[in-house]
């Protein structure tokens, strides 16, 4: 009997008073396999959240250049004189970089003299679409680092807890009786790795369904302004000549 008092009572690792089981101490006395499985969780949470505020901001410039780009296309002003604004300003992005390569390859090809106009417009909606493709890889960029925090931080986790527990069933085979206050401690720094890995999968999993969400919208809208613009091109054909570009 003394000698289960005297283990219970010893300040070896893994083993503390149930009253003492502060998530802090119960980190600080986890295995080291533990720890670094923590570690590697809480850097992969650190690295989603900056991911998600990039983004954020990212998508955010994206709309708003869109919706700014839209109230100036329908004004109804001159289309050679938003082409050199936005060419002035050096700074094209969006739906502005793909109106920007449309209307210099349909200018282009005028300037040389091609005077079919399936071969115009097949010209320039080949460069939109190039441009469009550039813009949304743009806007898809680090999506799917979130998607792979999102899916690999719950197993990872899960890696950390198996281990901690296992460790506390070995610690256990010295033990005379197993007690709440022999098992407990093991078991609980264990599961705080789930826990970390759930708090870093959550928000990546909600982030990239979201943003994700707003890229498909975003290209769902340059492919209608691909069309439109088309359109407008097609129309403008016979009078190609007033086209220009300085």
């Amino acid at each position: 009997m003394r000698g289960r008092q005297d283990f219970a009572s010893a300040p070896h690792r893994g083993v503390h008073p149930l009253n003492d089981l502060s998530v802090w101490r119960l980190i600080l006395e986890a295995t080291i396999v533990v720890q670094l499985v923590m570690l590697l969780l809480l850097a992969a949470s650190v690295y989603a959240w900056a991911v998600v505020f990039r983004k954020r901001a990212v998508l955010r410039r994206a709309r708003d250049t869109l919706v700014r780009f839209e109230r100036e296309f329908w004004s109804g002003g001159d289309l050679s004189t938003l082409y050199r604004s936005i060419e002035s300003r050096g700074d094209a992005n969006g739906i502005e970089a793909v109106f920007q390569a449309g209307f210099r390859e349909f200018a282009r090809q005028r300037q040389q003299g091609v005077e079919t106009a399936e071969q115009m417009l097949d010209g320039a909606r080949r460069a939109m679409k190039a441009q469009q493709i550039k813009e949304i890889e743009h806007l898809e960029h680090q999506l799917s680092s979130l998607a792979t925090v999102g899916s690999t931080s719950p197993y990872v986790g899960l890696f950390g807890t198996v281990w901690g527990i296992m460790h506390a069933f070995v610690g256990l085979g010295s033990v005379q009786q197993a007690t709440l206050a022999t098992v407990a401690p093991g078991i609980a720094e264990a599961l705080i790795a789930t826990a970390m890995g759930l708090l870093a999968a959550i928000p990546a999993v909600v982030a990239y369904n979201r943003f994700a969400d707003q890229v498909w919208r975003l290209e769902s809208r340059y492919d209608a302004f691909v069309e439109e613009f088309s359109t407008i091109l097609q129309r403008s054909v016979p009078r190609s000549a007033a086209v220009e570009v300085r």
